[in-house]
């Protein structure tokens, strides 16, 4: 094809322009109609203060035996420490209790004795060990005279728990550990020589082992104390024939009481 005229291009340009067109044309035709189908992709727009990680924030558990170390820890005195008791509002076993049970007997006396939780009895009268363990408790103190009514030779009575639970159940291990700094603390406060722990679940709690047949009659150590671990009354109620062996528990501690 002959070169186009100089002339005559320019005088084409010129009318082009005339025209409105502002872009020169490709020497291949395009399909413009094709080319809406393929859209390019956005790029995410990253803000400049998102270049480095953030971190989410750290979510804390709430942890009830916290609270209840905080809050026994101020009690100066078992009077305050009963209130602390009836303030702490984390156990659910106090929702369905009757009572908060403390404690009975004489503070101040040598002999503390740990029993494990509120039966039916307790929870009704607000005492620990007034059933039918309790009166059995009873005559096994009197037995190597002690009593929790004596002005001399007098013991003081507590449990792990201060609330019954439903239908008698053993203590749950949170529940345990959720009112230990409640019991360590009663136990510092009611300044004892010897403490008797009765049951397993009050060694489970102040010497962390269960086995209370196996625990009886060797002395440990619990809250920087001579303690020795004792069937609770209630299994001696359904095991006559362990009485034996309780007996035995008895007079060892009898006989630690006498040496100072």
């Amino acid at each position: 094809m002959d070169s186009v005229e100089y002339h005559s291009a320019k005088a084409m340009l010129e009318w082009q322009i005339e025209m409105g067109v502002d872009e020169c044309m490709l020497d291949a035709p395009v399909d413009r109609y094709a080319l809406e189908a393929v859209q390019p992709k956005a790029k995410a727009q990253v803000p400049a203060a998102a270049a480095a990680p953030v971190a989410a924030p750290a979510v804390v558990q709430f942890d009830p035996a916290v609270e209840a170390r905080a809050m026994a820890g101020a009690a100066q005195s078992l009077e305050e420490l009963r209130a602390a008791l009836g303030a702490f509002e984390h156990c659910e076993l106090k929702l369905g209790a009757r009572n908060l049970v403390f404690s009975d007997g004489q503070p101040g006396a040598r002999l503390m004795i740990v029993g494990e939780a509120p039966g039916r009895d307790e929870d009704r009268i607000g005492k620990p060990f007034v059933g039918r363990a309790g009166q059995l408790l009873d005559k096994m103190l009197a037995a190597i005279d002690l009593g929790r009514d004596r002005e001399e030779a007098s013991v003081y009575i507590t449990n792990v728990l201060p609330w019954r639970p439903p239908q008698n159940r053993d203590p749950k291990p949170d529940e345990i550990a959720m009112m230990l700094p409640f019991l360590e603390r009663h136990i510092a406060l009611a300044k004892p020589d010897v403490l008797a722990i009765v049951g397993n679940i009050s060694c489970q709690a102040l010497l962390g082992k269960r086995g209370i047949t196996r625990l009886r009659g060797n002395w440990a150590e619990a809250c920087g104390l001579p303690a020795m671990p004792m069937f609770h009354p209630a299994y001696l109620l359904r095991n006559p024939a362990a009485k034996r062996e309780a007996w035995a528990d008895l007079l060892s501690l009898k006989a630690r009481l006498s040496e100072h």
